[in-house]
């Protein structure tokens, strides 16, 4: 009997299963089973033996003793969050700002442009690790000494804001973000790349008829662009949150327990409490957001 041939959509479908096949292997052999074998290791305490490792199942020791043996590792979990938490929204917020003037039309706009994004470009291993102490003390104390002349800190900022009336928690927060501003502005390259694209990718009809309207360049921004932006609010902030896990001093403490210390299977429970934190972050924060974003049909 003739089988029947395939119709077009159904070879689309194959086609895709064809080209997705290489991701799929991959995702099985290159994470899914260390994944797997990861968890065993969380479970158990590895020996070196003779001709390789033996390993024996411990249940969930290595997990207690993280909270109740460890003091590091909460500590710096802790600090992991907090960090995240403080960081990501000054990093999303400045992202969005530095896009939207960047996108306006001036003279020496892409010049503007490449010293936004020249903290990705040197984002390289060679330049992570450079040393920059000296030339940041030298500059702090340039100014007249750690504690009266240093340009990064801000107490007239804090004076003039409690002057002006704002709330403590807000004011330590603004000059936190102040304070910060190096890392702030490192840590944003991608996040205006990404957002820059959107604002390029609007209608200027939207713009035009706005105007028409009678609407001001206020009002445009928060009726026309920021819903506009809304995905992409969404995208850089799971981009944000998982980048500010990926390099702090948690990772060197998961590192350094797994290769100085030889504590494999603590080691690996630290990194599925990491991973199960990351993940919980995510899901509740995009579970949060997702419900205001604004699609554009």
């Amino acid at each position: 009997m003739l089988k029947k041939p395939l119709t077009l959509a159904q070879k689309k479908a194959w086609m895709g299963v064809l080209f997705v096949t290489p991701l799929i292997i991959g995702l099985i052999l290159l994470f899914i089973l260390p994944l797997i074998q990861s968890f065993r290791f969380s479970l158990s305490t590895i020996r070196l033996v003779e001709g390789g490792f033996a390993v024996d199942y411990l249940g969930t020791v290595n997990y207690t003793n993280l909270f109740s043996t460890n003091p590091e590792f909460p500590r710096r979990l802790t600090e992991s969050v907090t960090n995240m938490l403080v960081n990501v929204p000054i990093i999303i917020i400045f992202s969005l700002f530095a896009a939207v003037l960047l996108n306006q039309k001036f003279k020496g706009r892409a010049l503007a442009r490449a010293i936004f994004f020249l903290p990705v470009i040197l984002a390289s291993a060679a330049i992570a690790n450079m040393d920059i102490s000296s030339f940041v003390g030298s500059t702090t104390s340039a100014g007249g000494g750690e504690d009266g002349g240093s340009i990064m800190q801000s107490f007239e900022l804090q004076k003039l804001l409690t002057e002006s009336g704002l709330a403590p928690v807000i004011v330590d927060y603004i000059t936190g973000a102040v304070d910060r501003i190096y890392e702030i502005i490192s840590s944003s390259g991608v996040q205006i790349l990404i957002f820059l694209a959107g604002l390029q990718s609007i209608s200027p009809t939207l713009y035009e008829s706005s105007r028409i309207e009678g609407a001001t360049g206020y009002e445009i921004f928060w009726k026309v662009t920021f819903p506009m932006m809304t995905p992409l609010i969404l995208t850089n902030l799971v981009y944000s949150i998982i980048d500010s896990f990926s390099a702090n001093t948690i990772n060197t403490l998961i590192s350094e327990t797994a290769f100085k210390s030889f504590e494999f299977g603590q080691s690996a429970a630290m990194s599925w409490i990491y991973f199960l934190v990351v993940a919980l972050i995510l899901g509740i924060s995009t579970a949060i957001i997702s419900r205001k974003v604004f699609y554009y049909d």
